[in-house]
């Protein structure tokens, strides 16, 4: 199974319209996120050292709806915490659906077996499973055993009733090309639509800072899966839920820099700056505040310390649609041909922050690995 039709047409619609117009800025994907409680404590999560009276509340269907409105983005993206424990979810769902916008709800799928009668399967709706890789590393990254097996029954029973279904899985380190080589063949045979794959972000909150990726290494890892996807010989063909040019970034081969905008956050506190994954930067009352008012040319590798090692699909994704629009041939050739795996990567764009982040203050960079890349450093 592919995506949709009527999906690819509605988005590449909604883009065309935007080219047309003249818009600069524009959002792709809202990040909608209605609460931060969740039934588990990842080692990575940015979300479990809140306090308890902000882990229990609770945006309302009016606020999730409105802001689905304000934004105007074609898809709309429900993660959290865990969607699935907040009670009004569903009319959250049915609400965005009826508005003809493809929800993306993003779960660990252990409440999904026990809520998924309340759903209707929709070409709008995709449950979008957390699984980080094979049962070993996924219980590991959620720090309790069993989840894996009930999130792959979880997956089972909404294939069986007719949902579209996508596995996110986040890549840790000493993870091997071989070993999510076997996941990604195990995501096929189950019978999914597709993989979102990206490396770990360092969270300015989560409890352990070492087990993101580091950007060098993230580019050779993909490199290597890419390879093998390349080399073999039998086995399934694998379906990333992504453009084949952000795979082509994953793997070190264009200089991308982060389109923030592309994936604009509401969540309990107001529209988050600059992007989903930093929660010290300050929040707008409005989309049209965020949108006007956030000094982007703030944000991004090479511009801000907090961008350091990040290559998120939430910020480079839109980046990736951008060139695919721009450069169709390009795109077209990676798709068909596959991305380089050997020789040079592209070079790492410039470090512009230095004197920036020698003055903020030490609090403002707690946890942030800042490291600076050479094109002569990057593949080390």
């Amino acid at each position: 199974m592919t995506v949709p039709l009527i999906q690819q047409y509605r988005v590449a619609r909604y883009l065309i319209s935007q080219k047309l117009r003249g818009v600069k800025r524009y959002p792709l994907v809202l990040m909608l996120e209605p609460l931060f409680r969740c039934n588990l404590a990842c080692a990575g999560c940015g979300k479990i050292d809140y306090p308890e009276e902000t882990l229990n509340r609770r945006m309302s269907v009016k606020e999730c709806l409105d802001a689905v409105d304000e934004c105007g983005a074609p898809i709309v993206s429900i993660p959290g915490g865990e969607p699935l424990i907040h009670r009004e979810i569903v009319p959250i769902v049915e609400g965005i659906i009826a508005r003809k916008k493809f929800v993306y709800l993003c779960t660990n799928a252990l409440l999904l077996k026990k809520r998924i009668d309340e759903f209707t399967p929709s070409p709008y709706l995709t449950f979008s499973i957390h699984l980080d890789g094979d049962r070993e590393h996924h219980d590991a990254s959620v720090c309790e055993k069993g989840v894996f097996d009930r999130a792959v029954t979880a997956i089972k029973i909404a294939l069986e009733k007719g949902f579209r279904v996508t596995v996110n899985c986040t890549l840790f380190q000493n993870e091997t090309a071989a070993e999510v080589a076997k996941f990604m063949d195990f995501c096929m045979e189950l019978g999914v639509e597709g993989v979102t794959i990206s490396p770990g972000y360092s969270y300015q909150h989560a409890p352990q800072q070492e087990v993101f990726l580091r950007r060098a290494g993230s580019k050779q890892l993909f490199r290597d899966l890419l390879r093998l996807a390349k080399e073999r010989k039998q086995g399934p063909k694998w379906r990333f839920n992504q453009s084949s040019l952000f795979m082509d970034f994953l793997a070190g081969n264009q200089s991308y820099q982060c389109t923030p905008w592309g994936n604009p956050t509401r969540n309990i506190f107001g529209w988050q700056k600059p992007c989903y994954l930093m929660s010290d930067e300050g929040y707008a009352a409005s989309f049209n505040e965020l949108m006007q008012d956030t000094e982007w040319d703030r944000y991004g590798n090479g511009k801000h310390p907090k961008c350091a090692d990040c290559m998120v699909h939430c910020g480079y994704e839109p980046t990736a649609v951008n060139d695919t629009f721009a450069h169709p041939l390009k795109a077209l050739k990676v798709a068909l041909l596959g991305s380089r795996t050997e020789g040079p990567m592209a070079p790492e764009l410039p470090i512009t922050y230095a004197a920036a982040a020698h003055d903020a203050p030490a609090s403002s960079l707690r946890g942030i690995p800042i490291m600076v890349h050479t094109a002569e450093q990057q593949v080390s």
